[in-house]
């Protein structure tokens, strides 16, 4: 470990690709082709060609056999030296705010000068697999060493045995999709479908805003004929919202849509970080600072907890650490996985009762100013290619600060498994 205080963590920018609609655009990509589109535009961007990276940082929550090494065969296509390092990490929809957090960690420690961490999802190009009794069959076979042994092992095999598996976006504890656990959270905090389709409206709106006046120009490159997120939808309205039928529960108790949550989306996303000494030498200014982060987990198995409710947990903890209240934040980007999850979160950090007996504190953490809430659009509009979306909010969040001049802005993301990842960026 270093002898020396931390470094400050410069992030100098980040790019992606338009985040596309399963299915549509990138329906015939793989995860490595977006993420090596994500990093080659990032390397030509900041000139970073035949440079060698202290590490590159890339993960994917679906994932195919042949990506086992996904970050090192992304960074061999690209025009980085090929000394440049990777490694893949996965922490579902927290996937890339892990990695931007283990590479800023590795620079303010001295153990490298720079490095990018990214994400990259597919929904389109998903592991279909052999089912778990023809596989067993295969195997049986495979290690008999006569040719009636071989027989006997096939002996056992039924049509039904061709049948695929396709991967399940489920808890495997709970059998339920995030969308069902995201649905109780609703009914625990009494949330009503209104309350969700004002936020997604204000999330799409925001969204076309921000493209039509260009703000991501600069922080998107085209790939694969997509110039654009092709999810946004600027001349929805609360009447349209309203009238799409409940998804995750069809009863009349059901709130959740196909218009307050996120769609299945493909994309990638690189964000590149450095000491502010690699910065000067290279004639780049950073764009904002990494400052503190932190993760959480929840027990939503018993029922204990919402399974989406971890960040409620991982940032009081942070705010603590850094004496910060939760009003002290010019821009909050929060990962609208559900517009559900975001409102369940301000309930809670609202909530006397839950901060006193869940978060121990005396008082409730309180509200936020929400015309600073997303300002540029969220998951919802944007999409959600799950391991890409943290890169694209850091990239956001970093562009905001610099053309603010100054502040600091609070990064929340919730994640399968009951995890919630969040981050602090400030720009001095």
């Amino acid at each position: 470990m270093a002898e020396n205080s931390p470094r400050r963590v410069a992030i100098i920018g980040g790019l992606r690709i338009p985040f596309c609609r399963s299915r549509t655009r990138y329906a015939e990509c793989s995860n490595q082709d977006m993420a090596t589109a994500a990093l080659k535009a990032l390397v030509e961007r900041y000139h970073l060609q035949g440079q060698r990276l202290g590490d590159v940082a890339i993960g994917a929550v679906i994932k195919k056999a042949v990506d086992w090494n996904l970050a090192r065969e992304t960074v061999l296509g690209t025009s980085l030296s090929p000394q440049t390092p990777g490694y893949d990490l996965q922490r579902a929809c927290g996937t890339s705010l892990s990695a931007t957090l283990q590479i800023g960690h590795k620079i303010a420690l001295g153990e490298i000068e720079v490095g990018v961490g990214g994400g990259t999802d597919t929904v389109s190009d998903v592991p279909i697999v052999y089912s778990d009794r023809l596989r067993k069959i295969l195997l049986r076979a495979a290690r008999a060493k006569t040719f009636g042994d071989k027989l006997k092992a096939w002996s056992t095999f039924r049509p039904g045995d061709l049948k695929p598996a396709f991967p399940g976006v489920v808890e495997p504890r709970t059998g339920l999709s995030m969308g069902e656990h995201c649905e109780l959270m609703a009914k625990t905090w009494q949330l009503t479908q209104q309350e969700q389709d004002e936020l997604a409206l204000a999330s799409h709106q925001k969204a076309a805003a921000a493209w039509k006046e260009g703000f991501y120009d600069d922080l998107v490159v085209p790939f694969n004929g997509a110039d654009r997120d092709n999810n946004i939808r600027p001349d929805t309205s609360m009447e349209k919202l309203a009238a799409l039928k409940p998804v995750f529960d069809r009863s009349s108790r059901g709130t959740l849509t196909a218009g307050n949550s996120t769609p299945l989306t493909d994309g990638a996303a690189m964000v590149l970080l450095a000491s502010e000494a690699w910065a000067q030498s290279h004639g780049l200014t950073p764009l904002a600072y990494l400052t503190y982060g932190e993760v959480a987990a929840v027990d939503y198995v018993d029922g204990a907890e919402g399974l989406l409710m971890a960040p409620a947990y991982a940032v009081p903890r942070m705010l603590d650490r850094a004496g910060l209240t939760l009003q002290d934040f010019d821009f909050y980007e929060i990962h609208e996985a559900f517009a559900a999850q975001v409102l369940c979160l301000f309930k809670a950090w609202e909530s006397e009762k839950f901060c006193r007996e869940k978060l121990g504190r005396d008082r409730p953490l309180g509200s936020i100013d929400q015309t600073k809430l997303n300002v540029k659009g969220g998951s919802v509009a944007l999409g959600h290619p799950f391991a890409a979306t943290g890169a694209r909010i850091v990239a956001t969040l970093a562009k905001l600060l610099a053309e603010r001049g100054s502040g600091r802005g609070l990064i929340s993301i919730c994640t399968a498994g009951g995890m919630g990842v969040s981050a602090i960026l400030e720009r001095p």
